[in-house]
């Protein structure tokens, strides 16, 4: 049986799902323009995380004459196009957010402060921490998911695409739609080379992340008996009994 789920996203949504959980087979989470976006994401992530790491540390000189090689310049324009991807991604994503279901709006707001968030947040601490026998379950993400989303993934993508337009803009030059919306960025945080290491920092964020979270949602197929990996592809999460 396939239902529906209109509630609004909050603790009350979450304790209906677990209520529910015996009863239903399968609910529709998230929607297609959600899934494109996750999985286009996640290969610009990989492509900047790569380029990036190799213009913070570059390949050692080539050899023959400069103009013959052009191999820093593939990884700079590699890593510059799948900027944009990014960026243009996340103002979809925030798009959709606005106009799609419940679950589309997670990422962006977390109750904090709703009593009852803190003690479903709780609980998920002592269920990855091999506490507790089985975990609540939810139909969207979970309270401890959530916060991460919003508190770890969403802020510091926003970082980096803030602090990388600006180093962007650099190259393009004073005056340029780079310098003009984001040029601000360097004096605020102290010189170019603060806003380079910075960057470099927030690409570990995000790779750290990235390693928790994959850990996390195979964990929970395996272990809390509820999809997550294939929800992202099919859209549905089923419950397992």
């Amino acid at each position: 049986m396939t239902q529906q789920n209109t509630a609004p996203a909050s603790t009350g949504q979450d304790e209906d799902a677990v209520a529910q959980a015996g009863a239903v087979k399968s609910v529709y989470v998230y929607e297609a323009p959600v899934r494109i976006w996750h999985w286009i994401n996640a290969l610009s992530i990989v492509i900047l995380a790569v380029t990036g790491y190799f213009i913070g540390s570059p390949l050692p000189t080539q050899p023959g004459e400069a103009s013959a090689n052009y191999l820093m310049g593939y990884i700079r324009f590699a890593h510059f196009a799948a900027a944009y991807v990014f960026a243009i991604g996340m103002l979809g994503r925030i798009y959709w957010a606005c106009v799609g279901n419940s679950h589309a709006r997670e990422m962006f707001w977390v109750p904090i402060f709703t009593a009852a968030y803190w003690r479903e947040v709780w609980s998920m601490m002592k269920w990855y921490g091999f506490v507790l026998a089985r975990p609540n379950r939810y139909v969207g993400h979970n309270p401890l998911a959530r916060f991460a989303m919003f508190f770890v993934f969403l802020l510091a993508s926003l970082f980096m695409i803030v602090t990388g337009f600006a180093m962007y803009g650099e190259g393009l030059q004073r005056g340029s739609w780079a310098d003009h919306l984001f040029g601000w960025v360097i004096p605020l945080m102290g010189q170019s080379q603060d806003v380079h290491t910075w960057h470099h920092v927030g690409m570990w964020v995000i790779i750290v992340f990235i390693i928790l979270h994959v850990y996390a949602a195979i964990r929970e197929d395996i272990m809390g008996r509820t999809s997550v990996v294939s929800t992202m592809i099919s859209g549905h999460r089923t419950f397992k009994g």
